[in-house]
Parts: C-alpha cells; structure tokens; sequence
C-alpha cells in the first residue's frame, strides 16, 4: 500500500511541478504536513544530498524520499511515480511538435507558467533558507537567538566567496561539509 501512495504521490508532483527540481519542493512539503513520511529537516537533507549527487535535482529527491519511505523499492516507486507524467506528455507532445511549436495559445501558456515557476521556487527557497537558518523552539523575546548565527556567516562567507572567487562548486560544498562536521564539534 505504501508504494501505491508513494507513486501516486510522486506522480502527482511530476505532473504539476513545473520549473525543474527546486519546483517539487512545495510538494514535498505538502507531502511532509500531510503523510508524516519525513520531516522538513529531512527535506533539507535531501535538497542537500540532492544538490551534492549527480543527475537531476528532482529525481534525486524523488529517489531519496522514496528510500526513506519505503527502503530501495520505494526510491524506485518513487522516481518512476515522479518521471511517468513527463515521458507520458513528452510522447505526446513529440507527436504534435509541429503544430505546437507555433501556436499562439500554447506560447500564452508557457508565458503564464514561467511566473509560476519562479514563485514556487522562491517560496521553497524561503522554506529551505528558514530551516537552515533559524533556530527552531528558541522565543523571540531573546534577540539574536533565533537566528543560526553560525549558518548565516557560514552562507554569507559561501554566496561572497562563489561571487568573488572562481572556484568550482564542489569547492564550496566541501568546504561547507567541513565546517559543518566541525560546528557540530564546536
């Protein structure tokens, strides 16, 4: 029953996440609230291990919400339930590319989503910059206390260091590693 649910799921976010890997997070989300499946920190987890593996955004996290739902065959269930509405549309599509491609109603479509796509986006972004930045269970009476003092300057020191050096991603993300075993130590 849970690889149903899982497909079905994953599936429905496949149809509706628009806009690449970052787009299914609203989703993931939704499916945290309502299915109890993994927490938001798990989330942050995967977005992370995600971003860190090879492939596609939304695919790894399809694979690793599945496998900690449901073992091995629920990463499976779970990428399958995530990639059948795209293939499904993209056979589809393939069949009536030519009269797609220069019509004036499916152009007006695509102009609409791309706001969407961007608004969804930047709300898990905001869900993920909240994780990952403030300290949860902490009241605001004490100022400054909520706030991940050591995330913040650790993401400041990141996001100036990727603006100003030329330095490969994985740099960052190894470097991010590092400091993050050593702050657990700290």
């Amino acid at each position: 029953m849970i690889y149903l649910q899982l497909f079905l799921q994953f599936c429905k976010t496949g149809l509706f996440s628009i806009g690449g890997g970052l787009a299914t997070l609203p989703f993931l989300y939704e499916m945290s609230r309502t299915t109890g499946w993994f927490s938001y920190a798990d989330i942050a987890n995967m977005i992370a291990v995600s971003e860190s593996t090879p492939g596609a955004l939304g695919i790894n996290m399809a694979t690793y919400a599945g496998i900690v739902t449901g073992g091995i065959p629920g990463g499976i269930v779970a990428t399958v339930g995530l990639t059948t509405p795209s293939i499904i549309i993209i056979l589809i599509i393939s069949r009536f590319l030519k009269k797609f491609k220069d019509n004036i109603w499916v152009e007006r479509a695509f102009y609409g989503l791309r706001p969407a796509s961007v608004a969804l986006i930047a709300a898990a972004g905001i869900n993920v910059a909240a994780i990952a930045l403030v300290n949860s269970g902490v009241s605001f009476t004490q100022f400054g206390a909520w706030v991940n003092w050591k995330a913040v300057v650790l993401g400041a020191a990141i996001w100036y260091g990727q603006k100003k050096l030329n330095w490969h991603p994985v740099i960052f993300i190894a470097i991010a590693a590092a400091v993050g075993i050593v702050f657990q130590f700290a």
